[in-house]
This record gives C-alpha cells, structure tokens and sequence, in this order.
C-alpha cells in the first residue's frame, strides 16, 4: 500500500518519565501535515535507515505538527537506542503515513487500559473521547510513578485510575470490566502479558467483539490458539508465484523463503520492519489470488476480504498472487 513521505524535522525533545523520551516533527516550512485519527501511528526512517513505528500521542487537531514517545529498551533492536543517544533537535527524519490499525469506533462506553508505553495511543483516545464528551474511563498501569510517561496529561483528562505497580500491583481488570454499560468497548495497548489478562477478562464479561488492541510486538508463541489454529489451517503450497503489478515482474517463491524476501529482490524500496507481522508497515494491496494470512493484525473480517495481507508473514493459499507493488 502507499502512505505519504514527509521530511520533518524534530522541534522539540522531552524527557517524559524515566527512560520516555517525547517528540515533536513538523514540516520544515510549517506546512500542514496529514491529518489523522486516535489509534494511528507514523512509521519512522532513522538515519541509519532503521525503520520504527510509533503511535501518535498529540492532539489531532494540531494540524502543523506530530508527538510521538519512544521508551528506550537496551535489550530491544536499536530504533530506541538510536532516537535517545543520536536523534536531536533541528534533524531531518523520513516520516511515512500515518495510518491507523487501531481506530475509535462507535461505543456506548470505552475503557481505555494501558501498560507502559502503551499509553501513548490511549492518550490521543482519552483527548478526542472527552472532546466528544462521550463516556469512558481509563487505567494505565507501569512498573512505577517514575516510569510512567504523560500520567498526569491523561489523568487531567477525566475518569482515570493511575496503577504504579510498584504501589497497588496489577492493574484490577475484574474491578474494570464487571460493572460497565452495555454496548461497552475496551482498548488496550500494551505488553502482551497485559494484552492476553485483558482479552480473557473481556471475553469472559463482555464478549470478544468488545475487545481492540495494539501490541508492539510480536505475540508470544502459544500466546493465542485460536490464531495459531488458523495459521495452520490449509497449508501453502510447496511454491507460488507472486506477480508484482507495478514493478511488472512475476517470480517464483520457493517454500523454504519469505514472500517478502523475494518481493524485496524485485523491489528494495518496500517499507517493511518487524517482520513478525505486526506493526503494519509491510501491508501490500492484493489485487488477485487469496492471500494466506499470518499476522496478528488483520480482523477476521479483512482477512475474509482478503484486499490486503502482511507480505512479512504472508504467504498464498493459490498457486499464483497478484500485488500491488
């Protein structure tokens, strides 16, 4: 798929809590930027051509200029460790989207859950829901008060139950979830521990369909079955061909190698990171053949369409598909 490329610049650097450092890009010129909604994130190009996502978490009425956070994590990949110890102000950063796997939808009530630095999409949810004086609440649990990025901006906001581990322990989903209106929704973000107690929580109280979330990660093996299921289900073939429609190209890929691997071989220029199938930046127009899903992503609903697929983890359920790249 195609997202917009900006060449913003960094404004403004601020330490938010401990180890969260926070954002501020805009055009060069002060130009206007794409506008975009709560739940989207911006894939960011660092200078050493690392590609990272991160959510948006200032207001989406602010049309001059984006706010991300970015939680360094030692043991992590490098993006984090390169925007804290490289990244300054007055620098130039390739900014591709925004785009939005993570969208507010139509609710009687929502509450809103965030772990760590999950809080930063939370953020932008809790604004725009207040702005819209619709109902909700929210709990945002982290390791301690130091730690917690923005606690004070969100609970300024409404309804907000602030949980430092370090104080009162896990964040009380039973106490959350057991007493809301019907026609509730719940949006966490997060680290998969708090993803997997929230979705079993909401499933047991509310009904899967209540439940939306993002991760940052990848999920844990065994983490869900009844996505490992599927996956499993109707195998690919030993071999298909993929037909790269703008690149006008057909190719051969083999069982033992990664659509996107030969994809990349046709065409360098395809954003991709994670490569697990979950942050969304590798997602490819499907134009013919059925595509065989494996990302953690896609609703059961896109998948069925079958109009989009995560080529990072995706694969062919026909012997011939056609792309848009």
């Amino acid at each position: 798929m195609t997202h917009e490329t900006n060449q913003l610049v960094v404004r403004q650097q601020r330490l938010e809590s401990d180890g969260v450092l926070s954002l501020t890009l805009d055009r060069p010129d002060g130009a206007s930027l794409p506008e975009w909604e709560p739940g989207a994130h911006i894939d960011l190009v660092l200078p050493s051509g690392t590609i990272r996502q991160y959510s948006l978490c200032g207001d989406p009425t602010d049309k001059t200029s984006y706010r991300i956070a970015v939680l360094k994590e030692n043991e992590g990949r490098g993006g984090s460790r390169e925007i804290h110890d490289t990244v300054r102000v007055g620098d130039l950063l390739a900014v591709r989207g925004p785009r939005n796997l993570f969208p507010l939808e139509q609710a009687a009530h929502y509450v809103l859950i965030a772990g760590g630095i999950g809080v930063t999409p939370i953020l932008a949810m809790a604004r725009q829901l207040t702005r819209e004086n619709a109902s909700w609440s929210a709990l945002y649990g982290g390791r301690s008060r130091a730690s917690m990025a923005f606690a004070d901006e969100l609970h300024a906001l409404g309804d907000v139950t602030i949980y430092p581990t370090d104080e009162y322990g896990n964040l009380d989903l039973e106490a959350a979830l057991s007493d809301v209106p019907p026609g509730t929704a719940v949006y966490c973000c997060g680290p998969e521990g708090l993803l997997q107690a929230t979705k079993s929580t909401c499933e047991r109280l509310l009904g899967e369909s209540a439940m939306h979330f993002e991760r940052f990660g990848a999920p844990a093996v065994g983490a869900d079955p009844a996505a490992a299921a599927e996956a499993s289900e109707g195998q690919s073939p030993e071999e298909f061909e993929v037909e790269l429609r703008r690149t006008g190209c057909t190719l051969k890929v083999p069982a033992d190698r990664t659509l996107l691997d030969v994809v990349l071989e046709a065409n360098p220029d395809i954003l991709y990171s994670c490569e697990d199938g979950f942050c969304g930046s590798c997602e490819t127009r499907v134009l013919d053949g059925i595509p065989e899903h494996h990302d953690s992503i896609l609703s059961e609903a896109d998948r069925e369409k079958g109009e989009t697929m995560m080529i990072c983890v995706g694969r062919s359920r026909t012997p011939k598909l056609v792309l848009d790249a």
